[in-house]
């Protein structure tokens, strides 16, 4: 079974995690081929946007445990070097907009991919556990950067302690997620990941640009940051189609250039 699926649809890049009978735990082979589908939604143009779920009951149980523990395995150094510090970056640094659809329980590793993406929606049955602590290991894949950012400090250090699960509902009441919705369906979260792919993918992926340095950016820094990237944004054909759409009174047709 391929761990990894992948398709383009209506300009959406479509990664599914698909390790179901191991509730889509990643091991190194599964994270190549992560790698590899998110790479190739950077470079192919027609890609617009991102959209990664996971297949079966769970969204991701973070790390294949027996790989970690294997005498003969990679150790845990090399699986956050090949496997999760590179996902977390790529998810992060693609100047696509990257839509996370929950389908299940969100565990460690799997739930901190989860939290780093743009968007992320989740089925109301769907949890998030911090559950590196009850294992004796610190949270990884950018979990100690994104959750407290997100959630505040106090919040993500009772999560990260004692490794509780947050229901999708609760994870939306209190900003962790874009949003939890009813039912087991996520057609909304593709929904939105085909709209993004319909939307001026160069202004969003400079948006994206600025998001991230908003983290290190004093002011002074980052209203410079945002001049220049107006003025790149300004020169791109979906500006100069927005415009003449809006004086035109009709629906812009972006191309993402």
């Amino acid at each position: 079974m391929t761990s990894i699926l992948f398709e383009k649809k209506d300009g959406v890049g479509i990664i599914t995690l698909n390790r179901p009978d191991v509730l889509n735990s990643f091991d190194i082979p599964m994270g190549q081929s992560m790698r590899k589908a998110l790479e190739e939604c950077r470079d192919d143009g027609s890609i617009r946007a991102i959209y990664i779920t996971g297949n079966g009951r769970a969204f991701c149980a973070g790390q294949d445990l027996e790989e970690a523990i294997a005498e003969d395995g990679p150790g845990i150094g090399t699986i956050v070097d090949e496997t999760y510090n590179p996902i977390i970056t790529l998810i992060r640094t693609i100047e696509k907009p990257v839509i996370c659809g929950v389908n299940g329980t969100a565990a460690g590793a799997g739930a901190n991919i989860a939290l780093a993406c743009d968007v992320t929606f989740a089925v109301e049955k769907a949890s998030f556990i911090q559950a590196f602590s009850s294992i004796g290991l610190i949270p990884d894949s950018a979990g100690t950067f994104y959750l407290p950012r997100l959630i505040g400090m106090q919040r993500a250090a009772a999560m990260m302690f004692s490794g509780a699960k947050v229901k999708a509902t609760e994870a939306e009441s209190m900003g962790m997620i874009f949003r939890s919705v009813e039912g087991d369906s996520l057609v909304e979260a593709m929904d939105f990941a085909k709209a993004m792919a319909e939307r001026p993918t160069k202004g969003i992926g400079l948006t994206k640009r600025l998001l991230n340095a908003s983290w290190q950016n004093d002011l002074a820094g980052q209203l410079d940051m945002e001049k220049a990237l107006q003025i790149e944004a300004a020169a791109s054909a979906d500006h100069h189609e927005g415009v003449q759409a809006f004086l035109e009174k009709r629906k812009p047709v972006f191309t993402g250039s």
